[in-house]
């Protein structure tokens, strides 16, 4: 059959009816269309069907208060709770005007008019879910109305899925047809979490003006309609980058109302330039004495991993934290003993000391016990999480960095005092010299000169010292001294992170981060948070192994050698922060100054196979005040590490640590040492322990305390001579 004819201007091909063949690239198009057509129409089907059958559940059976409660390690034993919710119902014309036009004004300003769901809400939402949304969006996406917000609350969860944001809007789509937009209001304003334990208006009123909510003026009810967009950052009683948020969020509804002709102009210019009154927040008795240290760790634990402020204080989760309740008790009651005997027995006295105490379980890195203080109501500055500086306790962070680098525990060095080159300052130990000594002697005894002396012979000595110490895991953040003295212990540490850090030499190098959450059981019972146990080894087994050898002669031989007692193998270091002070004195009416040694932080860090302890004393506000020379790391830290553990290993199986590697004495660093200086002198007696901190730390007390004349009851056992001590 012959092709047709084409008419005149005709193109293309033609079908055999004789019209024009549509181009491929016309017809691609036409079939998309067609498909998304016929997806659409299924699609709708679909969402029609789903929203016919889906029912609205009763708000007034199915919505309960669920508070949060925490327990100890065993998964029963309660510690205490996460703010109860606080909820008092008030019906809608009970509610002020303000409030309402305020809460509309801050979190949905078309709620009168709009269907239940936001169009550009659930663009951001969608974009949210498939990772694009901008940084600052949540992942559900922001622009939320109230009802969304409302059926959220009541029936579902902050799951970050398009399954629960498609029932969102099927549910919020559905409410707005079968309640009035008063009885969403009502609803919400009853329901929703204000911050302080607060759920529903009626009690955030309360909770932060102490009245009812029928009595709050204008300013009361925007700024309580501004804290709603995130409670745990608005609160104006957390700080004063808190309150400036909140004025700025004060001020956004106080715009918005205005826009809205809720208010006027002249109303918004007498309350917008400052925030309302505030009355003091009342004391939550929950958090009073040393479990409010608890508490209050694992909730800005529980934050940093990513639970919301509402989530927390009322999700109704089951939080099973790493403390053990009876080694809590057991630090509690060591650590109140040794404050008060080392304050003489006085109350008053006792309240300027601070013993601050962590225990981790060395198999996980949790916290099982922990002291911060007596009264957290009192004063929230946690002793056992506060840094400072740590004396002899970072000796052992050197020796891993010479054992990495070639020496052995037999490697002779410098015990007598001396000045390091380029540095006016002499090392000195408290008016001894050893001669020379090995490696092991100096960490058993502590010998200063010969830890510095040490660090001088190392290439980049102390940032290698620093990166041992890092390894261990001291966090990076913090007080570091980068000078050849870095294991006479001027960098301040905490003793949670000095318990996880030897933790790490007890478990041969492998570290685990301390952590107080072991996991997290949501309402449905699904377990929502596991703590990582595993580990990482960041040190090497024989140099952790020889670490730990080295310590267990410290408390055999060493200043610690009372630890022995415990009567289970026991590895550990002490430390004692002493720094020279310029002191005023008078004698008549003349005046001179003198040079005093006063003492800033004392510690002990001991561990078992099982645990790491680590104790530390300070005195005064701020932790800087002179403790007097009575106070040693190996007296009152090791006496309360002692009473602690005595109860904290009861029962355990009595393990020994793994043996030392012995390495060959003839092993040397890529230079050897040099020669040292014949020793000048010896001492008829050894210290109990030698101050390490030989410079001015930053922060000094006003009004150095006058240092006691008796002296520590302890003597070491072992004498320094000229010729240095036997190799271990």
């Amino acid at each position: 059959m012959a092709e047709p004819k084409r008419s005149a201007g005709q193109r293309g091909p033609t079908t055999k009816s004789g019209k024009k063949k549509r181009s491929l690239w016309v017809r691609i198009p036409l079939w998309i269309l067609s498909m998304l057509v016929i997806v659409g129409v299924i699609g709708a089907g679909v969402v029609a069907w789903a929203y016919t059958t889906i029912k609205l559940p009763d708000p007034n059976s199915d919505f309960s208060t669920n508070t949060t409660f925490v327990y100890y390690n065993d998964g029963k034993t309660k510690i205490g709770s996460f703010q109860v919710q606080n909820r008092q119902s008030i019906s809608y014309d009970q509610m002020p005007q303000h409030v309402k036009d305020a809460v509309v004004a801050a979190e949905n300003r078309t709620f009168w008019t709009d269907p239940g769901i936001s169009a550009t809400g659930l663009f951001r939402a969608a974009l949210g879910l498939v990772g694009l949304a901008p940084a600052d969006a949540t992942a559900t996406g922001g622009g939320s109305t109230i009802t969304q917000q409302y059926i959220k609350i009541m029936y579902l969860t902050s799951e970050k899925s398009f399954t629960r944001k498609a029932k969102e809007l099927l549910l919020a789509t559905k409410m707005g047809q079968d309640l009035s937009k008063q009885d969403i209001l009502e609803g919400y304003l009853n329901t929703v979490y204000f911050g302080r334990g607060a759920y529903g208006i009626e009690a955030a009123a309360q909770a932060y003006f102490k009245v009812p909510a029928a009595k709050l003026d204008l300013a009361q009810s925007v700024a309580l309609a501004a804290i709603l967009n995130s409670p745990g950052n608005l609160d104006p009683a957390s700080g004063k980058q808190e309150a400036a948020d909140l004025l700025e969020r004060y001020q956004y509804t106080l715009n918005g109302m205005v826009d809205m002709s809720a208010i006027t102009p002249a109303e918004r210019a007498e309350i917008y330039d400052k925030l309302p009154k505030f009355p003091k927040q009342a004391k939550n008795s929950a958090y009073g004495g040393p479990k409010g240290f608890l508490l209050s760790m694992v909730k800005k634990e529980l934050l940093a991993n990513g639970f919301t402020e509402s989530q927390i204080s009322g999700g109704g989760y089951k939080v099973v934290t790493t403390f053990d309740a009876d080694a809590q008790d057991a630090a509690v009651s060591a650590a109140q003993t040794m404050t008060l005997q080392a304050a003489g027995g006085s109350k008053k006295a006792a309240k300027q000391l601070h013993a601050g105490l962590a225990s981790v379980d060395n198999a996980t890195g949790g916290v099982i016990a922990l002291y911060g203080g007596p009264d957290f109501l009192e004063s929230q500055l946690n002793w056992a999480a506060t840094p400072r500086p740590t004396g002899s306790t970072f000796k052992p962070y050197a020796l891993t960095a010479a054992l990495r680098n070639g020496w052995t525990l037999n490697d002779k060095l410098n015990g007598n005092s001396f000045t390091p080159k380029g540095d006016p300052v002499p090392v000195t130990n408290g008016g001894y010299n050893y001669g020379r000594i090995t490696l092991q002697t100096a960490t058993t005894k502590s010998v200063n000169s010969a830890y510095v002396d040490l660090v001088t012979q190392i290439d980049d000595g102390p940032a290698k010292v620093q990166q041992a110490a890092l390894d261990a895991g001291i966090p990076e953040d913090g007080h570091w001294d980068l000078s050849n003295r870095i294991p006479l212990g001027n960098s301040e540490v905490s003793a949670v992170h000095q318990a996880a850090s030897y933790s790490t030499f007890a478990n041969s190098g492998l570290r685990h981060d301390a952590h107080v959450v072991a996991e997290v059981v949501g309402p449905d019972g699904n377990r929502d948070f596991t703590a990582d146990t595993e580990g990482t080894q960041t040190i090497e087994v024989d140099v952790a192994t020889d670490v730990t050898y080295a310590l267990t002669k410290v408390t055999q031989d060493g200043t610690a050698y009372r630890a022995a007692s415990l009567g289970y193998p026991v590895a550990g270091k002490t430390g004692t922060v002493g720094y020279p002070v310029k002191v005023t004195k008078k004698a008549g009416s003349r005046s001179y100054t003198v040079t005093e040694r006063q003492t800033r932080a004392v510690w002990f860090v001991g561990y078992t196979k099982q645990i790491t302890t680590a104790v530390v004393f300070v005195k005064g506000a701020q932790g800087t005040s002179d403790l007097g020379r009575a106070f040693y790391g190996s007296g009152y830290p090791l006496s309360t590490w002692l009473a602690y553990m005595t109860k904290a290993m009861d029962g355990k199986e009595r393990l020994s640590f793994d043996p030392p590697t012995h390495r060959s004495s003839t092993q040397k660093p890529e230079s050897k040492p040099k020669p040292k200086p014949k020793p000048t002198e010896t001492a008829t007696a050894a210290p109990t322990e030698t101050p390490t901190a030989t410079t001015e730390p930053t922060t000094q007390p006003t009004q150095p305390s006058t240092e006691p004349t008796t002296q520590p009851s302890e003597t070491a056992e072992a004498k320094p001579t000229s010729s240095g001590t036997k190799a271990p």
